[in-house]
């Protein structure tokens, strides 16, 4: 026995084996070894993300992630953030109106020690609520970003909002792949134009390749109806997919809103653009609330018997011991 216990041994039965301490054994074993089950309906939710891209400058990107943004904001209630990951020509600042002392470059030299005191501490305040991360000035030049710093960011905005809102560049690298990635959805705002029409499709065909699913990614065609302009159903069939909603033309308004550093969802609420991003947002905010009630349906369901292979021998054994 002495040997036994040295060599690792927890318990032991005498010669003859009587069922009463044999069982009385296994059951202290399976309490001292016995792993702990993941706790149920505890699971840590995490916000979503929407990345807004472009095939091309000047597609309205930007302008409809702010408005969307302000539109989620105002509808749901939850806290909502914006990147600015468009480094080499960043805009939120100014369509914002906001002044950073810091941007994302206070972040990226930390990536690998990030807390919540530290990333709240280099966001900018919107006077909406909105809180945004800046890009650094554009004349520092493009920003050396690597992939698990992007990653390390984004995971720590996801345990911070409910909504993270990237507005990125035209330009896809490793590092836009590495927020293409971690966003649930993407949507690339389009012109009815040729120009943008055929960047368009390189870029979905970019996207295809990197496996996202159909459901991901979202068109959205921005100035329709202006005059000249490619119909909703020539872009359909030259980009070989379904445009998920439009946005009426109304250039004057865009830059006035831009110019004044005022987003028009704020400042002309009535006006067509603003009520079709005000539908564009709730298609969001309702496929996040199907998705969430989806996932709490399964926190509620009944946990799994455990899968501790002692566990499994006891239940082995008590069932063969009934059936005697």
């Amino acid at each position: 026995a002495r040997q036994a216990v040295l060599n690792g041994a927890r318990g032991f039965v005498t010669k003859p084996i009587m069922a009463e301490e044999f069982w009385s054994t296994v059951h202290q074993l399976l309490s001292e070894n016995r792993v702990p089950d993941e706790p149920v309906g505890q699971a840590v939710r995490v916000g979503r993300v929407v990345v807004f891209i472009g095939p091309k400058g000047g597609t309205g990107r930007t302008m409809m992630a702010v408005n969307t943004a302000l539109a989620i904001l105002e509808q749901t209630g939850q806290s909502v953030v914006m990147v600015d990951a468009d480094y080499s020509a960043p805009a939120l600042d100014v369509v914002l109106n906001l002044e950073g002392e810091r941007d994302i470059s206070t972040l990226t030299a930390r990536a690998s020690r990030l807390d919540k005191d530290l990333v709240a501490s280099v966001l900018a305040k919107h006077t909406s609520g909105l809180q945004v991360l800046l890009a650094p000035p554009p004349l520092y030049g493009s920003l050396d970003i690597s992939l698990p710093q992007v990653e390390q960011i984004v995971s720590q905005l996801r345990l911070m909002f409910d909504w993270v809102i990237i507005d990125l560049g035209s330009l896809i690298d490793d590092s836009s792949y590495a927020f293409l990635d971690s966003a649930d959805y993407v949507v690339m705002t389009v012109l009815p134009e040729l120009v943008c029409l055929r960047n368009a499709r390189l870029l979905l065909d970019q996207i295809v390749a990197r496996g996202y699913p159909e459901e991901k990614v979202w068109i959205v065609l921005n100035r329709a109806g202006i005059n000249g302009g490619v119909s909703k159903s020539d872009i359909e069939e030259r980009l070989h997919v379904h445009i998920r909603h439009t946005i009426p033309d109304d250039q004057p308004l865009v830059s006035l809103s831009i110019n004044r550093g005022v987003p028009l969802y704020l400042s002309h609420r009535r006006s067509a653009v603003a009520r079709a991003i005000e539908e564009f947002a709730a298609m969001f905010v309702a496929g996040a609330t199907k998705q969430i009630a989806k996932a709490e349906k399964l926190a509620e369901a009944p946990a799994q018997p455990s899968s501790n292979p002692l566990s499994r021998m006891f239940r082995r054994f008590s069932s063969a011991s009934a059936a005697r």
